[in-house]
């Protein structure tokens, strides 16, 4: 068999593969973070639920820190997650501020540990708000 018969299905394979990587490691990385949350930091409630003046201290703080690479309404930009999904819906106040702590360095996000916990929590609250459409 001539080498050109034998290497086209292996090549077939491998641009196969190479196509589909992307599509499987945004699929593990999306949300892969939220299993790694203990418990008792899952279950925190956010102390500036329902505070619009968190709201307001919450987005001037995600334009400072987190709009670079969630872009300015949440919505992602080049490779960088969008807020606006039913996973960030879904995930409890506890679960983000644990994130804004811990980042997930292997999905490219921060620790913003530095930022004070209530500055977390203002982002909580902003990003709560956002998801539900509503700054």
């Amino acid at each position: 068999m001539p080498w050109k018969t034998r290497f086209l299905p292996v090549a077939a394979v491998l641009a196969a593969f190479a196509f589909a990587v992307p599509f499987l490691m945004a699929g593990i990385g999306d949300g892969g973070w939220i299993s790694r949350v203990p418990e008792k930091d899952r279950l925190r409630p956010n102390p500036f639920a329902g505070d619009t003046h968190a709201v307001a201290a919450g987005a001037k703080l995600f334009r400072q820190n987190c709009s670079k690479c969630h872009g300015a309404e949440g919505v992602g930009q080049e490779k960088k997650p969008a807020l606006r999904s039913d996973r960030i819906r879904q995930a409890t106040p506890g679960e983000l501020e644990w994130l804004l702590t811990n980042g997930s360095m292997k999905n490219g996000m921060p620790s913003w540990s530095r930022l004070p916990q209530p500055q977390r929590w203002q982002i909580v609250t902003y990003i709560k708000e956002l998801v539900r459409g509503r700054p």
